[in-house]
């Protein structure tokens, strides 16, 4: 028997990038799984797509209560959704402060609250918070990127902690930069792009950036009930940036 067989997650983010191989990955590994994204179309047909904004409650609300009627519940929640931010603090203004936060922060607390109802009725209850290596490391041009980062982590530290007693776990991932639409889009507020990506690719101790799969199959390790015995935990999918200091070749 597959590893999650029977069980339903939902992917916030689900309809690119990191979040549709996650998607896809949880299917593989036996979950029935419904996509919240502001946009949906295209999705894989094994796919339930319900169309919600993490910004606005009621659409996150309804979203999750949706989900969860259509597959009799919710045993487990990825909080994907999120938006880069190049720039330093003279760079970001107000508004984009309170954009990202709301999206990449507030987001996450959104729906985590929508869906613990539910999961407080499963015995194989997970959150997995999409974080990443800016939360611990200090990048170029990622002032506003790194806080709100930096902000995911200590929420699935205090999530964790919080319901660690009702038999949920929360933990994250942080990667290090993914070869995705979302990089492809921070890519191209750069002078120059080509450059940039060679820069990132670089920085990785394995000489690439890491791929949506790679992410994902971590994803699907800390969804699982083969890891019940791990929660607060961050897990760095990284190519070796925050540990590794190689000598260039």
């Amino acid at each position: 028997m597959s590893a999650l067989q029977g069980l339903h997650a939902i992917v916030t983010g689900g309809a690119s990038g990191i979040g549709n191989a996650t998607a896809r990955a949880l299917l593989e590994a036996g979950a029935r799984v419904t996509v919240l994204d502001i946009s949906v179309d295209g999705l894989d047909e094994r796919l339930r797509g319900i169309v919600a904004d993490v910004t606005d409650r009621d659409s996150v609300e309804a979203a999750v209560a949706e989900a969860a009627d259509a597959a009799d519940g919710i045993d487990i929640v990825v909080n994907n959704a999120g938006i880069s931010a190049v720039g330093t603090v003279e760079e970001n203004d107000d508004a984009e402060w309170a954009r990202v936060l709301d999206i990449n922060v507030v987001g996450m607390a959104r729906v985590s609250a929508a869906a613990l109802p539910w999961l407080r009725r499963s015995s194989a209850a997970a959150i997995v918070n999409v974080c990443s290596i800016a939360a611990l490391n200090g990048l170029p041009q990622r002032a506003l990127y790194g806080a709100s980062k930096g902000a995911v982590l200590s929420l699935t530290y205090a999530m964790a902690t919080d319901h660690v007693r009702e038999g949920i776990r929360i933990n994250a991932v942080s990667p290090a930069t993914v070869s995705s639409p979302f990089v492809e889009r921070m890519l191209q507020k750069f002078p120059d792009p080509v450059a940039e990506r060679r820069a990132l690719d670089a920085r990785q101790a394995t000489g690439r950036m890491v791929t949506p799969d790679e992410v994902a199959d971590a994803i699907v390790f800390l969804a699982s009930p083969a890891s019940a015995s791990i929660t607060g935990t961050a897990l760095e999918v990284d190519g070796g940036v925050t540990h590794l200091r190689v000598r260039p070749q």
